[in-house]
């Protein structure tokens, strides 16, 4: 004997079953900004820009692929570059989109990479802590723009804005995060590293370092960022990161005369030797520490 369905069931079923559809708010901004970028017309631009930004910060689903195919990656690059009413907005999107994997792959053929380093020269605080979050997120993961980053100068410029802004902690903290990932020793913001200054033992010396909260109770990564003058106009970039157990770690183990600070094994670290006009590599002695980059800048 035939049932007939129940009708509740099936449009719970048909719910599960029905695809994915793009948000039409979000495609209607993607096409406008596509078709008027070339102007870069900052009234019309603005709104649009904004309705990307919202849904990419939401985590609207698929949002990030529609951005992807709708090919306006260019077009925030050209803005980045004519320095203007929009760029502001622009950095805060891209620093948003570099988030997104799926979206930073195309970062690099797109002009963005380069486009955030001619960003980093401004005086605008705001500007470059956008600029560089975006530098951050989209080289903490990525091989290949770390690679082109560094090879067009990033350090240098993160460098710059260290020494420029002294006392500014949040454009300071993402400052060296960025070089940390630039380096390829992954800073994940998720792990809520707390940087702070140190004390130096040489003229011309800046040290910083940043401490990830414990792991368990028992053990914290500690990154050591050395920024030191070796020349006029010349500094050295030294990167290492340790690992430190706490002392109810070395009670629990019965060991309390070990010294806190506990380096992994040696790895056989290979280091890094980055120059603003020629890119080059080079292998360093070994060190205590798990690893090491050392990056020659020209400022």
């Amino acid at each position: 004997m035939y049932t007939c369905p129940s009708p509740h069931r099936d449009k719970r079923r048909s719910s599960r079953l029905q695809p994915y559809t793009p948000d039409d708010n979000l495609n209607n901004a993607l096409g406008a900004i596509r078709v008027l970028g070339l102007e870069l017309i900052a009234d019309e631009l603005k709104p649009h820009l904004n309705t990307v930004l919202t849904n990419i910060k939401e985590r609207k689903k698929g949002a990030a692929e529609q951005v992807v195919i709708s090919g306006i990656l260019p077009i925030l690059a050209q803005s980045l570059r004519n320095t203007g009413p929009l760029t502001l907005l622009t950095a805060k999107l891209v620093a948003e989109l570099a988030k997104e994997s799926v979206v930073c792959k195309g970062f690099g053929d797109a002009g963005l990479a380069t486009a955030l380093l001619s960003v980093l020269t401004s005086p605008d605080q705001e500007l470059l802590l956008h600029a560089a979050r975006a530098i951050s997120r989209m080289s903490y993961d990525s091989s290949k723009l770390q690679d082109l980053l560094l090879r067009r100068g990033a350090v240098p410029r993160l460098v710059a804005i260290l020494l420029r802004f002294p006392d500014k902690e949040a454009l300071e903290e993402v400052c060296l995060q960025a070089l940390c990932n630039l380096s390829g020793m992954g800073v994940a913001e998720e792990a809520g590293m707390v940087w702070e200054r140190g004390a130096s033992v040489r003229p011309g010396e800046s040290v910083f370092h940043g401490v990830s909260p414990h792991t368990c109770g028992f053990a914290s990564s500690v990154t050591l960022v050395c920024v030191s003058q070796w020349a006029p106009g010349q500094y050295a970039v030294n990167i290492e990161v340790f690992q430190r157990c706490s002392s109810s770690f070395w009670s629990l183990h019965g060991n309390k005369r070990t010294a806190r600070w506990f380096p992994f094994s040696r790895l056989g670290s290979c280091s890094n030797l980055y120059k603003v006009i020629k890119f080059s590599t080079r292998s360093v002695p070994r060190t205590k520490s798990l690893k090491t980059r050392v990056f020659h800048t020209f400022l």
